[in-house]
């Protein structure tokens, strides 16, 4: 199949999240069929509710700067699939992802018919095991592995990892992984494997005992963040400057106290690795409070949880509590959007409610009544009506584009084609 084609099949396998089908059978079988390609390299494996893509960004480019070839595999996407799969920095090309996609539904195909498959394998799965196949065939050391759903039952979960890494565990699909704090933690806390180190990231009490518990029970070795005593921290708006007693001075470039963790997280693994830190300072991570555009100064952040979103509110209050202040938002219906908008909307002058393409996306007439104040939301129906209000707003205001990362997907090809700032660049001050 061509790429277009290739996108269109996977999409037609239906939504990722509604779709899942969490168990590892069909993904080992179809591995297996395919000749086990996710043993191939070396693998970390995250896990957590927040800060797991950015950890996953920042201990590949640590990897990458030490000289090794590396891959990255993440989700979801925020314009092209071809972005989940990355080798040496760089989404796989087009006819690259379209060729391992023919592989892997070939060979699905050929398992359907002899009975070895009961369905064919869901998009997730699908697009995992074109991955491994890809790494395989493109010479990687290092696998860095984020999961998608979860873990003991995600289909990143028949990787074999050597190092294991939960960052911080909250709220999040509780339809899936449980509806207490103890039972997600021990959803995620499923990577863990006898062989491997775990990295854990600082957690709430009930996360931590279940995690500690498992680790125990596995007999694996556990190096909490909280081991790593740090000296001094300088936050600024584009990023912050770590010093902890064990030594390194770690730069992290993505903006926002949280990175702090997940950056000193990511230096840990890097650590037990034996290569150290300075490569983080390389990273860079999509749509996580990144600045697109100055004057007006428009901000893109994913945040689409309460945990993502207190983040981010924390982040407005310390750098921008005497800017004038606009949002745009959007939110996916299956989210705890009353929550989400109850941590944001009272840091805002005016809020824009839109709605990306998406099935899941919640109407922005719904959104506008989770408002203390409705007057004060306008509802915008396209999200390229939403970034030409933003680009409208006066130029001493911030703009922040936050709730869902298909909105910030949608938003970020229309803002950088206005910008005034090379993708990624964060203007402070």
């Amino acid at each position: 199949m061509t790429y277009p084609e290739a996108v269109r099949y996977l999409y037609s396998l239906g939504n990722e999240i509604h779709t899942a089908k969490l168990g590892l059978e069909r993904i080992a079988a179809l591995l297996e069929a395919l000749g086990n390609p996710h043993l191939a390299s070396r693998t970390i494996h995250i896990a957590g509710t927040n800060g797991k893509g950015s950890t996953s960004a920042m201990i590949e480019a640590g990897l990458r700067a030490a000289g090794f070839r590396t891959a990255l595999y993440t989700s979801p996407h925020l314009v092209e699939p071809t972005e989940r799969i990355r080798i040496a920095g760089s989404p796989v090309a087009p006819e690259e992802f379209a060729a391992a996609f023919d592989e892997v539904h070939q060979t699905a195909a050929r398992m359907l018919l002899s009975g070895a498959l009961d369905l064919h394998p869901t998009y997730f799965e699908t697009v995992t095991a074109m991955a491994f196949v890809l790494f395989r065939r493109l010479g990687v050391e290092f696998t860095v592995l984020e999961t998608g759903l979860g873990g003991r039952l995600d289909a990143t979960n028949v990787a074999r990892a050597e190092i294991c890494v939960l960052t911080p565990i909250d709220y999040d699909h509780q339809n899936f992984l449980g509806s207490t704090l103890e039972s997600i933690a021990s959803e995620k806390a499923g990577i863990l494997k006898p062989d491997c180190i775990a990295v854990v990231a600082r957690q709430r009490p009930e996360a931590l005992a279940v995690i500690l518990a498992r680790a125990e029970e596995l007999g694996v070795p556990v190096v909490l963040t909280t081991d790593w005593k740090i000296d001094s921290l300088d936050l600024r708006p584009d990023g912050c400057t770590i010093r902890t007693a064990a030594g390194p001075v770690i730069e992290c470039p993505l903006a926002g106290e949280h990175q702090a963790e997940n950056a000193l997280t990511a230096a840990i693994a890097l650590d037990l690795l034996h290569v150290a830190p300075a490569g983080i300072a390389q990273t860079r991570w999509p749509a996580r409070l990144e600045w697109v555009h100055k004057r007006p100064d428009i901000i893109l952040d994913g945040a689409h949880n309460p945990a993502g979103a207190a983040a981010l509110a924390a982040y407005i209050r310390r750098f921008f509590a005497s800017r004038p202040r606009r949002l745009v938002f959007a939110a996916m219906r299956d989210k705890a959007v009353a929550e989400i908008a109850s941590l944001l909307f009272p840091l805002f002058d005016s809020i824009l409610a839109t709605q990306p393409e998406n099935s899941r996306a919640m109407p922005p007439e719904t959104i506008r009544t989770l408002a203390p104040d409705p007057a004060r939301v306008t509802v915008i129906p396209t999200v390229a009506e939403a970034v030409r209000h933003a680009l409208e707003a006066p130029p001493g205001t911030a703009v922040f584009f936050a709730g869902s990362l298909f909105l910030a997907g949608e938003a970020r090809p229309l803002l950088l084609a206005e910008n005034t700032l090379r993708p990624a660049a964060n203007p402070a001050g």
